[in-house]
Formats: C-alpha cells, sequence, structure tokens
C-alpha cells in the first residue's frame, strides 16, 4: 500500500499554486461535504452520525490538542494539533475595548442587511446572518499606507502545529501531512464560501495576522480581488502584519521560478494599511475601519471583544451590511465578538417591514456544526443563543439545491 507523506514545504507549494478557478471547485467539493453532514441519512458515511465530536486535551504546559477524527465515503481520517497557549503567542488580546473612546467622529455612507457569520478554527462553523444593520464610511491617515520593500520579515513560528492522516476504509494509513498550513488553508475556505454571493466587497478589516489571517485574506484577494479597494489589517505587532503583507506578494521567495496566482505585486489596485494599539489614533481609525467595512474577518485567540459593540449596533453602525466571519474562538471563554452584536443579529427587527403577526422573525448565525459550537464557540455560548438561532451551512446549501 503506498504511503504520500507531505511536509511543510510541500503543503506551501500546493495551496499556492491554486488559482481562482483552483478555490472555487475546491469550495464546491467542501460545500457537497457539509451539505452531506448537515442532511444525509445514516446510511451515508459523510453524515454527522458517522463523524465523531471533536475532543480537546488541556496539557500541563498551558497548551491544548485537539484530536479530530473524521469519516468519508472513500475512507477516515484523523487530525490532531497542538495549540500554544494565548500568552506565549504573538496575537493577545488587543487593548480592551473598556479603554477605547467610543465619542471619537465617524463619517457616513449607506447601504442595508448585515451578514454575520461565526466559526471555530479547524471545525471552521462559518456563517452569515441576515439582520437589519449598517456601518459609518470615510477614509484617513492609515498607521501604514505603504509597506516598506525589502527581505520579508523572519515568519512568525506556527501557534497551531500537527498532522493529518489518511485511511482508507480498510485502516490502510494511504497519507500523513503536515497539518500547520493545511488548518489555516481549511479554515479560510469555510469562512469565503459566501463571500461570492455579498454585492459589495469593497473595504476589508482583518484581525490578527498570522496563518489564518494570511489565508482568509489570500482566498478573498483570489476570489474578489479587484473589487476589494481597501484592506486594513488590524494587529498587535507591527512585524508580525509587515510580515503577513510581504508573503502575500512572495510567498515562496526561496523558489526562484514559483509566479504567484494573486498576480504582480504591481497589478493590484487594493491599498492596504496596518493598524496597530501603538499608533497614537488608534481608537479612531479602530472604529472606522470596522464602520467602513464590508467584509470583516476575526482571526484571533482573543478572549475579549475586539471592538465594541456599538461600533455596529448604534444607528450610526447600521446604515449597510456586513460580512463577518470569526475563527478564533475553540472554548467557552474565548470571544472576538461582543455577545451584543449577535443578539442584534438573530433579534427581529421591525422597520419598515409588514409580515403576519403569527410569523417567527430573526436572523440566524451559520455555523458549520451546530452541536460543536454550542458547545465550544465562546461567543454563541455568552451571547446566549439558542439551537433554532443557529444554523448549519449544509443546511443552506441543501434548501439552494432543492430550490433548482
Amino acid at each position: 500500500m503506498p504511503l504520500t507523506v507531505l511536509g511543510d514545504n510541500d503543503v506551501n507549494r500546493i495551496l499556492h499554486s491554486f488559482t481562482k478557478e483552483d478555490i472555487l471547485e475546491l469550495q464546491e467539493s467542501l460545500a457537497d461535504a457539509l451539505h452531506w453532514y448537515s442532511t444525509s441519512s445514516d446510511g451515508n458515511d459523510c453524515c454527522s452520525d458517522y463523524q465523531p465530536e471533536r475532543t480537546h486535551l488541556k496539557r500541563k504546559d498551558g497548551s491544548t490538542t485537539l484530536f479530530m477524527p473524521a469519516s468519508g465515503l472513500t475512507g477516515q481520517g484523523i487530525k490532531v494539533v497542538n495549540i500554544d497557549p494565548v500568552e506565549k503567542t504573538d496575537t493577545v488580546n488587543l487593548p480592551s475595548v473598556d479603554n477605547l473612546s467610543l465619542d471619537s467622529a465617524s463619517s457616513r455612507s449607506s447601504s442595508e442587511i448585515s451578514s454575520l457569520s461565526h466559526r471555530t478554527p479547524s471545525m471552521s462553523t462559518v456563517g452569515s446572518t441576515a439582520s437589519k444593520s449598517s456601518t459609518g464610511s470615510g477614509r484617513s491617515s492609515p498607521s501604514l499606507s505603504k509597506i516598506p520593500s525589502g527581505d520579508i520579515p523572519a515568519a512568525v513560528p506556527s501557534t497551531i502545529r500537527g498532522s493529518l492522516t489518511l485511511l482508507d476504509n480498510l485502516g490502510n494509513t494511504t497519507g500523513l501531512i503536515n497539518a500547520a498550513e493545511l488548518t489555516a488553508f481549511r479554515t479560510a475556505l469555510a469562512s469565503t464560501l459566501l463571500l461570492k454571493k455579498r454585492q459589495s466587497v469593497h473595504d476589508m478589516t482583518v484581525f490578527g495576522a498570522g496563518k489564518q489571517a494570511y489565508w482568509h485574506i489570500r482566498l478573498a484577494l483570489l476570489l474578489r480581488g479587484p473589487e476589494i479597494h481597501h484592506l486594513n489589517i488590524v494587529t498587535r505587532n507591527f512585524d508580525t502584519g509587515r510580515g503577513c503583507i510581504m508573503r502575500l506578494f512572495n510567498p515562496l521567495p526561496e523558489d526562484s521560478s514559483y509566479v504567484n496566482t494573486l498576480g504582480p505585486r504591481g497589478n493590484m489596485k487594493t491599498k492596504i494599511a496596518l493598524l496597530t494599539p501603538m499608533h497614537a489614533e488608534y481608537s479612531r481609525l479602530l472604529k472606522e475601519y470596522v464602520r467602513a467595512a464590508n467584509v470583516i474577518f476575526c482571526t484571533t485567540p482573543s478572549t475579549t471583544p475586539l471592538f465594541p459593540a456599538t461600533f455596529l449596533t448604534k444607528p450610526s453602525g447600521r446604515t449597510k451590511g456586513r460580512y463577518i466571519a470569526c475563527v478564533g474562538s475553540y472554548k467557552p471563554h474565548m470571544i472576538e465578538l461582543a455577545p451584543e452584536i449577535l443578539q442584534y443579529a438573530v433579534a427581529p427587527h421591525h422597520e419598515h417591514r409588514h409580515l403576519h403577526k403569527h410569523q417567527k422573525e430573526g436572523g440566524a448565525v451559520i455555523v458549520d456544526t451546530v452541536s460543536g459550537c454550542l458547545r465550544e464557540a465562546g461567543e454563541i455560548i455568552q451571547a446566549k443563543l439558542l439551537p433554532d438561532q443557529v444554523v448549519e451551512l449544509g443546511e443552506l446549501f441543501m434548501l439552494k439545491r432543492e430550490a433548482e
């Protein structure tokens, strides 16, 4: 029985060779898997009955080991990853929202309908919640309007390390794959599944600058690059943020023959800004970037909200819709979005609507597994969302295919 072994360099080369068409094809396969997971009967090995729940183990050094088994039509697999404790990583919490000034001026724009999503790493709880919401737009001087050229900074060691083991139906091992880069890629692949449905992606704000942030940015640029005019990265460490940006333009510096599928750096029209807490106007720019955003990706292991809920729940923050995906929380105490934002997203809204008085109203947070997110996703737990306020992504694809 042949055994395929892919190290980190092998995985990197493969993932960075993907074009937009490749990503769309992979997302189609992922949509099929999520569809089968959510809707198949117990006669199908892909249904949820045959997918054991993720198990996590807290180790004495403070790290967490996750065990993620899965069953498919042609075999099984298990991914085991170790996650460093937050205090050891470079992506610790951004300043507490209590320390941010909330009365800074913001500018205006308008649009409608807000979309919110949530997911956890590896489990890829992805979502898009419809609710009435709005945002301010407007721009001001970023902390970094031009990224200095030069050598790419040394990459920050990955905080997620592990491997994926693949087996055939008889239990024979057929593949061993380094999971560090693959985990971030697969998470971003799910986060961006619904991005192609968004009408506007003009402004994108990303919290974090690690592998998760990198792959969310890269896939978004591959899928909607010409339409993304502003990319704002909010991170604690300037060098890590700069390294993330430089990697977009030169992901494989050791391979002189590599042709970047994002295209030449000079052809990219997206303006990139990097914001850190050291900036004198951090509070004002954070509010501006959040309210201006059509798309927000949260990719940090934070234990406090990354920005105040009022940025999006006040009238001046509800003038346009947003696509929000959160991937950082995998324990109940971890949280990137304030609970009030999720509560607002699922609440009934009556502005300019005339619905039957007995019709159940309200939005929903879209996830990949309801059971997993109700047990592990900090935002959903702390917002006290009910099971009928959380919908699996696979169910959306079921409804789409039934309509077709």
